[in-house]
Parts: structure tokens; sequence; C-alpha cells
């Protein structure tokens, strides 16, 4: 896992500012770190209503995050599908669903023992 100990804020607001670009809904920010065996620092979870909005969020945050940090996504699943897709910054990973399926798999409810703070768009 790619470690960051300086810009790990930096990123995790690029990311947030792509979601809120395009729209996504129901911003939750989860800080992992207190966990043993995390397989990451944050996870940043959001929603959408149509697979077009899912892939245009993906799109947004990847421009967002190359173009304020230069960093991009060491891997992305579920582009092929546009129902979950994954966006993987190493010590941040970001799902993007379609409101269905992130009300079926509850991702927050596997983490509740994980700090979970709701993110609000500021612009």
């Amino acid at each position: 896992m790619k470690k960051r100990s300086d810009g790990a804020d930096v990123l995790l607001g690029s990311v947030i500012k792509g979601i809120f670009e395009k729209k996504g809904q129901y911003v939750l920010k989860i800080d992992l770190r207190k966990l043993d065996n995390r397989i990451a620092d944050y996870f940043i979870i959001c929603h959408a209503s149509s697979g077009t909005q899912v892939s245009a969020i993906c799109d947004s945050v990847e421009d967002t995050v190359i173009k304020e940090t230069r960093e991009k996504p060491l891997h992305i699943e579920g582009l092929d599908n546009n129902f979950w897709v994954l966006l993987d910054y190493g010590d941040i990973i970001v799902h993007i669903f379609l409101e269905e399926y992130r009300n079926f798999y509850s991702l927050e409810s596997l983490w509740a023992d994980a700090s979970i703070e709701v993110m609000e768009d500021k612009i």
C-alpha cells in the first residue's frame, strides 16, 4: 500500500471537491486509521442517480485530483457497468455507487466502528 504522510488532507479535499462538482450525494468520509488490519486510512463513499452520473463523478474525481495533487489512482474497478466504481489512491479508497447498490451493500454499516463524517458541499 502506498503511504502518504504529507498531502493526505489535500488528496481528501480534492476527492471530495471532484465528487461535489458532479453532484455526488450523501458523501461520507470514513476514518479507518484506528482500526487494526485496515486496507486503507480512509474510505470516501457517495452515490449517484444514474450510471452516467457515476461515470461523471469518477471522471471529475480523477481530473480534480490530477490537477491539484498530480496523483493518479493506483487502480480503478467497475467502469464496465458503472453500478459501483472504486478508485484506489492507496491510503484513500473512493466508492461511487448507484443509489440502489449503495443501499444494498451498505458499506458504511460494515465499518460502523470507524469514525464516520458526513461531508458538506462548501460551494
